[in-house]
């Protein structure tokens, strides 16, 4: 008990970010648009975020929640591509997110190269410090943006309108709903919601932003909303499963019974577990009706 006690602050840390860009892409996916971008959107807000505190942690005691800001713009305003792809052309959606993760990959790098001359940023004196019991702000991020989400949707009148898009577009356009803006709005909450969590990533776990800060977070985020049902409870139990995994495949390295296994088997540990769990856990019922179907006015 001591040893997990030990392991908390740690385990919160890993999960924030995860569960941060979840809760995004639950939004998302509850108003009918899939966003498989959310690797990439992470990236763009952890690499607006890093570079916007290594140029103003020498100037602002402030730089850090300025960062945290930027990261969360920063998502919101790559997102609109897949917005404008999806609800406005009604492209295919899955390959709309994979460009955007083939763009956050390319075009971080190539900045990176423009500002620092290098393939990452610069690296920061210092990161987010954690607070009282060493538990990072970004765990009450976290622990706000569920409750917040759940506020909304279950709450609120935007939260029924937006859960109407996701199960029968053409029924809440036929009640006045404007479905195309309100699944705008939810891919672009997604979009920030994910820079945050990037930002959120690189400014506790890190101290520079590289292509492999995001390491899959994104993914085992998208995971952890079919997981959790595409409910705010589920999907804060399924992410705090699959980020306790990744931290415990970190600590595992440094148990000595286990060191005759390869570091690889503890890297790739996380990923098995999530797949396995989904595998035995996971159901395309639980999904919103119209997920990943494109809408036509007019159509039926």
């Amino acid at each position: 008990m001591g040893s997990f006690a030990a392991m908390l602050p740690s385990i919160l840390m890993i999960v924030s970010p995860i569960l941060i860009t979840a809760v995004g892409g639950m939004i998302c996916e509850r108003s009918g648009i899939v966003n498989i971008a959310l690797e990439g959107l992470m990236g763009i807000g952890a690499f607006t975020a890093a570079t916007v505190h290594y140029f103003l942690e020498p100037l602002t005691p402030y730089s850090i929640w300025i960062a945290l800001l930027a990261g969360l713009a920063s998502g919101m305003i790559v997102s609109l591509i897949h917005a404008f792809a999806s609800v406005t052309l009604n492209a295919d959606q899955v390959i709309s997110g994979t460009g955007i993760n083939l763009l956050a990959t390319g075009g971080t790098t190539f900045l990176s190269q423009v500002i620092f001359r290098m393939e990452r940023t610069a690296p920061f004196r210092l990161g987010m410090m954690p607070g009282p019991g060493g538990i990072y702000p970004t765990a009450w991020i976290a622990l706000a943006v569920v409750f917040v989400s759940w506020y909304v949707l279950y709450r609120r009148p935007f939260g029924l309108h937006l859960r109407a898009c996701g199960e029968h577009p053409q029924a809440a356009a036929s009640a006045g709903l404007n479905v195309q803006r309100t699944r705008y709005i939810a891919v672009m909450i997604s979009g920030a919601l994910a820079g945050l969590a990037g930002g959120c990533l690189v400014l506790t776990q890190t101290i520079q932003y590289t292509v492999n800060t995001i390491n899959g977070a994104g993914y085992i985020a998208l995971a952890a909303v079919s997981f959790g049902r595409w409910k705010p409870a589920g999907v804060s139990a399924a992410s705090l499963l699959f980020g306790t995994a990744v931290s415990l495949a970190i600590y595992m390295v440094n148990i000595e019974s286990l060191r005759f296994l390869p570091s690889e088997f503890f890297s790739v540990l996380p990923y098995v577990i999530t797949l396995v769990t989904l595998v035995i856990f996971s159901g395309r019922n639980y999904a919103p009706r119209a997920s990943g179907q494109p809408y036509e006015r007019g159509g039926s």
